[in-house]
């Protein structure tokens, strides 16, 4: 599976700003600047406590801001709650279906809270379990499924009344790869028939995959945003790897290189292990000057490739040490995850 790549749409389907949210003296949000163009998926990355989570519930009118405007499919979450939530969908951290309800009979419900009448409830349910595998299991009171079993359940609840805008607070958490696949196909298919979709996530792979753009947010304020390359470029640059023919010249190469003394390339280093000379570089001029200094000295070369870090070490540069000391909203949970959740698109 490939990774979305980036596309146009009209506007922004998504508008955050200045947005701020205490819990107490804990300022989870703090000035928050967001936009998420129509038609894409914007991943929000974040250790623990970062407030990915306050910003989701703020946007999803389960929490009012202390201060900033947001607007979300047209709709201002603080003066159009009501609007707003026949617009968006949204998938928590926790399942919160109704587990005395059958699976079917749980989509049908919500089918119904949407205003779809009994034949539209019915026959959208159906698809819905089918797109998630559960058709087998419709009939079966949810509080029989497994925890995926359920999770699925849920994505398909918040999917069931075709949103514009959809919310996924780390949605495969303890998924199984085949049901994260099955989950991603799902998203992507959505965005493919004109959705929009922020998601939270930890598994820098699922951002990799689904995010047309990222934002990084720790302490409450985003600290960098921009597509995954962008990212990656800003926190390392690149790191040009040169395999020679005859690896026993790998000290001989990268000591050339640093008497070149090239402007604004770091130091080469010979890997004996890879057989390569790693050599940081910043821009296609210096990866030009480099393959030029070893063709002067007549070194034969094998192969040649360049290396951009991992998003895990983006993340890893741009957070530091993980947040601690307060839960992911910077307060108490809510006891009743299901009734936290449910008033969304009712």
């Amino acid at each position: 599976m490939t990774r979305q790549t980036k596309t146009t749409r009209g506007g922004n389907a998504v508008e955050v700003r200045g947005l701020v949210k205490h819990f107490g003296e804990v300022k989870a949000v703090d000035g928050v600047d967001l936009d998420v163009r129509e038609g894409t998926v914007l991943g929000v990355l974040g250790p623990n406590g970062a407030g990915k989570t306050t910003l989701v519930r703020c946007l999803s009118t389960l929490l009012v801001p202390d201060a900033g405007r947001a607007v979300v499919a047209g709709c201002d979450v603080v003066r159009q709650p009501r609007a707003l939530r026949r617009r968006i969908g949204l998938t928590g951290q926790y399942a919160s279906v109704d587990e005395k309800l059958s699976g079917f009979e749980n989509l049908y419900m919500i089918g119904r809270l949407l205003d779809l009448g009994r034949k539209d409830a019915r026959a959208r349910a159906d698809e819905m379990l089918q797109r998630f595998s559960l058709t087998e299991a419709a009939k079966r009171p949810a509080g029989k499924y497994s925890g995926g079993m359920r999770r699925r359940l849920d994505l398909a609840a918040s999917m069931i009344g075709r949103p514009s805008v959809l919310y996924l607070d780390e949605p495969t958490t303890g998924l199984d790869p085949r049901t994260r696949n099955e989950v991603w196909q799902e998203v992507q298919r959505m965005v493919r028939e004109g959705a929009t979709v922020l998601l939270t996530t930890q598994y820098m792979e699922e951002a990799e995959q689904l995010a047309h753009e990222l934002a990084v947010i720790d302490r409450g304020r985003v600290i960098a945003e921009g597509q995954v390359e962008e990212l990656k470029a800003k926190v390392g640059g690149r790191t040009l790897q040169i395999r020679p023919a005859d690896t026993g010249e790998l000290d001989a190469m990268a000591g050339a290189l640093a008497q070149a003394g090239l402007d604004g390339v770091g130091g080469a280093t010979a890997d004996h292990a890879e057989g390569v000379v790693n050599v940081p570089i910043l821009s296609d001029e210096q990866l030009t000057a480099v393959i030029g200094v070893l063709g002067a000295h007549g070194f034969a070369l094998a192969g040649i490739s360049t290396h951009l870090p991992s998003l895990d070490e983006v993340f890893l540069a741009l957070t530091g040490q993980k947040s601690s000391g307060t839960d992911e909203a910077g307060g108490p949970q809510p006891s009743d995850e299901h009734e936290q959740y449910a008033e969304v698109g009712a």
